[in-house]
């Protein structure tokens, strides 16, 4: 049951990395951010779809922070830290429960041992102080940065290594044999849109790392390309999804190309960190 939790909480954890990126935009270590994430959707019935039925509990609440910041916040008299001191670079999960539960809620238990998380604390939430909580129990859980579960999930977001070209692109991606690149003989013999895409006045700019850029025609059109799903906000790609990818597509692939603009990643041309 346990690996059929930890493949649960893998694909939420990627599905947060894809649609709520923001939970992490502050963070050194993403994954991390990912993942507890993902167990509050899990535990808290939020999650779109699961590979394994994960049993709900009504008046389950997850809160979740840094263990040491905690600490700190709360003042260390309280009775938590007085079985396991203060962590750091450790995250203290705090799970509340109704008091019918005369034991830990089993999900709440296989969810945290796929995690890898480990309890160090149960009681009265009550008697913590918590008020808002005060007619129910709650159970902690550590669960420290770096955990082994962090790169299964960075392997997961990564993907295979051929897939992605150096650039950001698809290897093989037929578009790049559409750009014009050093070897082309004359912009004439260029395939239509590829002709619009080098000749036409476009503003191209990063909006955000994953490979999403916004494209501002000459018209003052503003459309949104994502060049690793291949995808574009405009009528042409919209309606016709054209081999080799829209003007919009093959102008920041090459943009990309000739470093005038970030790289999906983020990371700048060589060009333009100096």
């Amino acid at each position: 049951m346990t690996d059929q939790y930890l493949t649960t909480v893998l694909d939420e954890a990627e599905r947060v990395a894809e649609h709520h990126e923001q939970v992490a935009q502050s963070s050194d270590n993403p994954n991390h951010e990912y993942l507890r994430y993902a167990v509050l959707r899990l535990l808290e019935d939020e999650a779109d779809e699961t590979s394994v039925e994960i049993p709900q509990i009504d008046g389950l609440t997850v809160g979740y922070g840094e263990d040491k910041a905690m600490c700190e916040s709360w003042d260390d008299d309280v009775e938590w830290w007085e079985t396991v001191p203060p962590q750091t670079e450790c995250t203290r999960f705090r799970m509340f429960y109704p008091e019918k539960h005369e034991a830990v809620p089993r999900v709440i238990v296989d969810v945290m041992a796929a995690l890898g998380a480990w309890r160090v604390w149960t009681g009265s939430a009550a008697a913590c102080g918590s008020y808002d909580h005060r007619e129910r129990r709650e159970v902690h859980y550590l669960w420290p940065e770096g955990h082994p579960v962090e790169e299964l999930l960075h392997e997961r977001l990564r993907g295979p290594a051929e897939a992605v070209a150096p650039d950001g692109g698809r290897t093989g991606d037929v578009r790049d044999r559409l750009v014009v690149d050093e070897n082309a003989q004359s912009k004439d013999d260029l395939e239509p849109r590829t002709k619009r895409a080098v000749a036409e006045a476009m503003d191209v700019s990063l909006l955000s790392k994953g490979g999403r850029y916004e494209v501002q025609s000459a018209s003052g059109n503003r459309y949104e390309v994502d060049v690793v799903d291949e995808s574009c906000t405009c009528p042409d790609w919209q309606q016709r999804s054209p081999e080799g990818g829209c003007k919009h597509l093959r102008r920041v692939d090459h943009e990309i190309k000739r470093g005038r603009v970030p790289r999906p990643d983020g990371r700048l041309p060589a060009e333009l960190a100096e």
